[in-house]
């Protein structure tokens, strides 16, 4: 590490790996102390955006019996200084080496970050297996959104947090302290409700390659694994001292989690499905975390977090005490996922104070019968009479997101797109003569688990191909701006989000050609992929592209998240 300072001096951005943030934790290195490192498989940008970071980064280094540090993976030019000096990759508070943590906590946010898990645990020299750490190296525990189908991942990781991880966590801990054998560790973390040990557990398969079987090796291992949920939400721990970066990162800002869960079943969000039940934070509880994380962090902004913020039953006194509060200091409030109702019913004195960064909503289709198909119920209507009053208020951007692909979906609704696009534009018009910018992002249909589209096969990347031509032929405004997302990329996302543990092969084989960052549009190569399958003797349409049986077994089908799905026909 002597000559690291100059290393850095080689690479984009040096502060990435150096550290020394405000509101940094740095505790002593005693043997009394469990070591944890938390994980982010991108870049740190990225890593130091996401919430259950700096949630459980809080959590864990409250306790005096522990110490908890950050590593996120490299971008390509830092990777390359540390396989040519021989370094290893190292956390930013106290600059070790990952392999000398007890534990490595990796947050699985997104399928496309596999690859960059396995190349971050090489670069520190952890064994890439789970079956090849031995007695000295870390475990290796995940947690996350895509942990709700964690058999793609199952050879690389010992054990998964299956839900909210604020209370699992320090189990986990007193686990460890226990002082036992990896094996028996395993097994006492086994027992730990919502933690699920792969190796604990084996799969049979049919000869058409679905799964015959799925089992524990031992009669004393839950067939089940039930999601960890924190029921009093408004009493858990909240971090509001968080690290304020030296650089821009994703979500510069406060970011306060007003409520978890959300009241809509839109038939394609997993989020919907895996964050219930609802809960709230209170409103006193909200400002007081608001006011201490200000005063923590001098951040000029406040987000008030939730899949669907319009819900918290006080919102409208949440805003209108916040921005009373902090007005005068400069601080602005910012309110994602709204929906329509919110706006009209809720907030109309209030939207001319929230910051001005562009209105979002979701139709996701763009007829009314394709939004009921996937319970998206939205009164066009009112979608109109909300934009006339955000376009009096100031408002000079729109973004509308949508899905293409959706299961019964015809060419008539993408037309509706179209033309619901221009509407929205041209609603401006009325109020001051000019046309608003709209960006429509559009995102092929994905089926993921726990929801009632996991039975639905996604379309081919050719007929989205086909959609997208359509799409772009309908609409010739310079004020209505097309984004298309990567049909490849959510290809990919379809096959881990639906695939089983033969993948891990797959993932592995990918990451050796070199497969690095895939949610990233420059990095991504589809070509690798298919070679890699190949590789492997699977095809990647078999998770994808298959409706599957009503019958079926599927690869998480052990995880309970505490009600049934019903299928969509």
């Amino acid at each position: 590490m002597d000559n690291l300072k100059e290393l850095l001096m080689q690479v984009q951005k040096p502060a990435r790996y150096i550290g020394g943030e405000w509101n940094m934790v740095k505790k002593d290195w005693t043997a009394d102390r469990v070591k944890v490192l938390l994980a982010f498989p991108e870049v740190y940008e990225v890593g130091m955006s996401y919430l259950g970071l700096k949630i459980l980064y809080g959590i864990l280094n409250k306790r005096d019996d522990c110490l908890c540090e950050r590593v996120f993976s490299p971008w390509a030019d830092f990777e390359d200084i540390l396989r040519k000096n021989r370094m290893s990759l190292f956390s930013l508070e106290s600059r070790r080496a990952i392999k000398e943590f007890d534990i490595i906590g990796i947050s699985l946010a997104y399928e496309l970050n596999y690859t960059n898990v396995l190349n971050l645990l090489d670069l520190g020299g952890v064994p890439i297996r789970s079956s090849e750490r031995g007695e000295d190296d870390p475990i290796v525990i995940a947690g996350g959104p895509a942990c709700y189908n964690p058999e793609p991942m199952s050879e690389f990781i010992d054990a998964f947090v299956i839900g909210d991880g604020e209370e699992v966590v320090c189990e986990i801990i007193d686990a460890f302290k226990l002082n036992l054998n990896r094996g028996k560790l395993l097994k006492e973390l086994a027992k730990i409700p919502g933690v699920y040990v792969p190796s604990l557990y084996e799969t049979a398969y049919n000869n058409d390659g679905t799964i015959k079987s799925f089992l524990p090796k031992e009669k004393d291992l839950p067939r089940k694994i039930q999601k960890r949920v924190v029921k009093d939400l408004d009493n858990s721990f909240y971090p509001t001292d968080q690290i304020v970066p030296y650089i821009q990162i994703v979500h510069d800002r406060i970011m306060l989690e007003i409520m978890r869960g959300c009241k809509h079943a839109c038939k394609f969000c997993q989020a919907g499905t895996t964050y219930r039940p609802r809960r709230e934070r209170s409103k006193e509880t909200i400002l007081r975390i608001a006011k201490e994380a200000y005063s923590n962090t001098g951040y000029e902004e406040i987000t008030l977090l939730s899949l669907s913020s319009g819900d918290h039953s006080c919102i409208r006194e949440i805003i209108e005490e916040l921005n009373g509060g902090f007005k005068e200091k400069g601080v602005s409030v910012s309110v994602p996922s709204l929906r329509i109702e919110d706006i009209l019913s809720k907030l109309p004195a209030l939207i001319s104070q929230v910051k001005k960064s562009g209105l979002t909503f979701a139709p996701e289709a763009g007829s009314e019968c394709l939004r009921k198909v996937i319970s998206k119920n939205i009164d066009m209507e009112r979608l109109m009479e909300a934009l006339r009053e955000s376009y009096r208020s100031g408002w000079r951007r729109v973004k509308l997101y949508f899905m293409i692909g959706l299961p019964t979906e015809k060419e008539e609704d993408l037309e509706n797109i179209a033309k619901l696009l221009y509407k929205v534009s041209n609603l401006k018009r009325e109020i001051d003569g000019k046309d608003a910018h709209v960006t429509a992002s559009v995102n092929a249909f994905v089926p993921k688990p726990h929801t009632p589209f996991q039975w639905e096969p996604m379309e081919s990347i050719d007929t989205l191909s086909v959609k997208k031509g359509f799409l772009r032929d309908s609409v010739k405004s310079r004020m209505v701006e097309l984004d298309f997302n990567s049909f490849r990329m959510g290809y990919l996302e379809a096959v881990f989000a639906r695939g089983d543990r033969r993948l891990s092969g797959v993932i592995y084989e990918a990451w050796r050609r070199g497969a690095r960052f895939d949610g990233w549009k420059e990095r991504f190569s589809f070509d690798l992929w298919l070679e890699s399958f190949k590789e492997k003797s699977l095809d990647p349409d078999f998770y994808a592209s298959r409706r599957r049986d009503r019958d079926e077994i599927f690869p998480w089908d052990f995880i309970d998240i505490g009600f049934s799905v019903p299928p969509l026909h």
